[in-house]
């Protein structure tokens, strides 16, 4: 049986570093917004019209940038308590980076008008394996209308044949119509072992990128990646205490920007497929100079919503055909794996955060050791749940000591 680890970002203390007296708002450390061109993609799309399922800790529907966002959801495991209970602040977090409105000094999410549906995956050690749980919350997603589905955990304990039924129930996804967003992991710079159900045919695996626009030492690399967003220097509440701020990062809150710039794209474009929303999205992620596409860093690059809604750019092409498992856009120039590092998004100042889906066919180059992501905790044994979403994340606000945690040994 699999047993749970925490999904969310432990609280490192950085040596040197004192908390700040006077705790600053979230959206004010929101850096990657600006760039990104937030505010001008607002004026045509917010999310409208569009859910998001949180495959995650739980949603607390009560912080104020989520009120009125959060639907009922449920709890996926086989002892439900409430898609609202969060124990971790995880969940929440990811869900306010997706459709936080910023009221009351909060987080502001890339998509601020798209619903979130809470999917709560907290299982019980003794009863929930993996692959079953993982498969429940997927189909209830799927099924309850959630056009985007976010998942930022996994497991690195397996192959593909060990999630027979977390397959099954994404193909039931895709079949509804959904997109499946999954972060990669955060292991590049250890055991860079592939995390499911990132690297399963039809997911879109989403690896992490830094604001100068090359692949973090920890996000996980190899054939998962499809494509990669901002995941580094992430502001966000330090767990269930929404008067302070952390900074932090990994796969996981690079997973929420990606999802919620498909939640843009398909707000504009509502009559688009599936199929069709990944495909612009791929089309217009800023690519490497050099090296494989997709990359086996950055997949087919950083996700650039503004390329969509502000300049029209993308042609979303058929609308039963998925690009991701035919591998539309695989080129091989000149490789050169130092460059297929960087996104070049005509430097991240442009693309700000991409989201890669994974090649369903399994034929991107798997790095040897010399060419791995790396930087911060593989999250986890290959028999423990592993932590796919935090880096470090360090407290600039409040008066309370730190509390350090290391990803591997942050058991729920």
């Amino acid at each position: 049986m699999l047993a749970l680890v925490l999904l969310g970002a432990g609280l490192v203390a950085m040596s040197g570093l004192a908390p700040v007296a006077v705790a600053e708002d979230v959206r004010s450390r929101q850096w990657y917004l600006d760039p990104m061109q937030a505010e001008q993609m607002w004026k045509v799309s917010k999310g409208n019209g569009v859910t998001v399922a949180v495959i995650d800790t739980g949603v607390d529907a009560t912080l104020p940038e989520l009120r009125g966002r959060v639907l009922e959801g449920a709890d996926a495991s086989n002892a439900p308590t409430s898609a609202h209970k969060d124990a971790t602040g995880h969940g929440t977090n990811i869900a306010a980076l997706i459709a936080g409105t910023g009221a009351g000094g909060g987080m502001q999410g890339l998509a601020p008008a798209s619903k979130i549906l809470p999917v709560r995956t907290v299982g019980d050690r003794q009863k929930d394996a993996f692959d079953p749980l993982m498969a429940r919350a997927i189909r209830y997603a799927a099924g309850h209308g959630a056009r985007v589905l976010n998942i930022s955990f996994g497991t690195d304990a397996g192959d593909a044949k060990s999630f027979p039924k977390t397959q099954s129930a994404v193909k039931y996804a895709l079949r509804k119509g959904s997109l499946v967003f999954a972060a990669v992991g955060n292991g590049g710079d250890e055991s860079n072992l592939p995390a499911y159900p990132a690297s399963l045919p039809g997911v879109v695996g989403v690896g992490a990128i830094d604001r100068s626009g090359k692949a973090t030492k920890f996000s996980t690399t190899g054939d998962s990646v499809g494509l990669v967003a901002i995941g580094d220097q992430i502001a966000q509440h330090c767990g269930k205490q929404v008067n302070r701020t952390c900074i932090g990062g990994g796969t996981s809150q690079a997973t929420a920007i990606a999802s919620a710039s498909a939640a843009l794209i398909w707000a504009k474009y509502p009559k688009w497929t599936n199929n069709q929303v990944l495909r612009v999205m791929m089309q217009t992620a800023a690519k490497p100079k050099t090296g494989d596409i997709p990359s086996s860093y950055v997949g087919y690059g950083s996700v650039r919503p503004r390329k969509v809604l502000l300049d029209g750019e993308g042609d979303p092409g058929p609308a039963n055909t998925n690009p991701l498992l035919a591998r539309e856009g695989a080129t091989k120039p000149n490789p050169s794996p130092s460059a297929s590092k960087s996104s070049d998004a005509g430097s991240q100042q442009q693309s700000s955060g991409s989201d890669s889906g994974k090649q369903g066919a399994q034929g991107a180059q798997k790095p040897g050791k010399e060419t791995k992501a790396s930087d911060g905790d593989n999250g986890g044994s290959a028999t423990l749940w592993i932590a796919l979403g935090a880096g470090a994340a360090v407290v600039v606000g409040g008066a309370a000591a730190f509390a350090v945690m290391r990803r591997r040994n942050s058991a729920l």
